[in-house]
């Protein structure tokens, strides 16, 4: 491993883990990853050897599972992996989760994952119908029985969190220790995938940011980058070359002019200090006041290391209202 790289990577705590785990968690919901192809294999050894040790998963992300789970047995590294894994179901729109799902899809992970734990396990969405003592009662279990670490959830209202951990307090039972939202400079102005997306993005969800901020949950923000609206791929206003770099999820989510005039103010900043688009809506992340963490995806090892760098240099109070900036 490049232990120069590994004296750079910026690290946090997850309470209740035990363990440092690297601001930047990589992404496996893209090829190569969710398909196990070939290549999936020394790209995930670039990753480690960059110093994340984070990986972020979910049974909804192709095989994703299975591609980590023959990497981690093949390079004997399953002890150097700080791993993340979701359940749940989505179909036409409607959530559907559960004790009965939880127990299911935390099996079928730990298969698919070839290991006996999973250090991080979230819900990945909401589901109203189930009563929040449900949720907490059934991760305590699988959590005194060693198969999960500590447990959060994705795309939750921090309302219900709250309420949720409140019942949990109660009761002498663990509680949520993490939330994965939506968080970046762009901000989403449409679920990318219907069922239930949350994103704390934007001037709208600052009551949100503020209770992240206040209780310091750990904050592990997917999307970060606007699924590759801050590439630097195409420049600001070029909305045929957003539409030719974006996937569909993301042009309707975030292919819109108000996103349009951020990319603006950060290739602004970008010029200013000889950095990439990137590296500017990177490092805004990291200049909040929540305790944040990054999922990043990429085959480029420099892109890695780029996000390892933004991690360790927030901008400044007066570059972050800048990039806020409303009309």
């Amino acid at each position: 491993m490049d232990t120069d790289m590994n004296k750079q990577v910026c690290m946090g705590q997850i309470p209740g883990l035990g363990r440092p785990v690297s601001r930047v968690f990589f992404g496996t919901a893209r090829a190569p990853i969710s398909t196990d192809e070939p290549e999936a294999g020394e790209l995930l050894d670039s990753v480690l050897s960059c110093g994340i040790n984070a990986f972020d998963c979910a049974r909804s992300y192709g095989k994703a599972e299975k591609a980590l789970g023959k990497w981690m047995e093949s390079r004997r590294c399953r002890d150097q992996v700080v791993l993340l894994s979701k359940c749940g179901d989505v179909r036409f729109r409607i959530v559907h989760v559960n004790r009965h799902v939880i127990k299911k899809q935390l099996q079928q992970s730990l298969e698919a994952l070839r290991t006996d734990h999973i250090d991080i396990f979230l819900l990945h969405r909401y589901d109203p119908k189930t009563p929040l003592e449900e949720y907490i009662e059934a991760l305590n279990e699988h959590q005194a029985n060693g198969k999960i670490g500590v447990f959060g959830v994705s795309n939750w209202p921090y309302q219900a969190i709250e309420a949720a951990n409140r019942y949990a307090a109660s009761h002498g039972l663990s509680g949520f220790s993490v939330s994965s939202p939506n968080y970046g400079l762009a901000r989403q102005m449409k679920d990318l995938w219907g069922g239930g997306c949350v994103t704390i993005s934007g001037p709208e969800n600052r009551e949100a940011r503020n209770w992240y901020s206040k209780n310091q949950m750990p904050v592990i923000a997917y999307s970060s980058l606007g699924r590759g609206f801050f590439s630097g791929r195409f420049r600001s206003f070029d909305y045929e070359g957003g539409r030719r770099v974006l996937d569909s999820f993301a042009q309707k989510g975030y292919l819109y002019e108000e996103n349009m005039r951020r990319l603006q103010r950060a290739e602004q900043l970008a010029d200013r200090y000889g950095i990439s688009v990137s590296e500017v809506a990177m490092r805004y992340i990291f200049s909040s006041a929540m305790n944040v963490f990054a999922v990043v995806s990429s085959t480029s090892p420099e892109r890695l290391r780029m996000n390892i760098r933004a991690a360790a240099a927030p901008l400044t109070a007066e570059d972050v209202q800048f990039l806020e900036e409303e009309p």
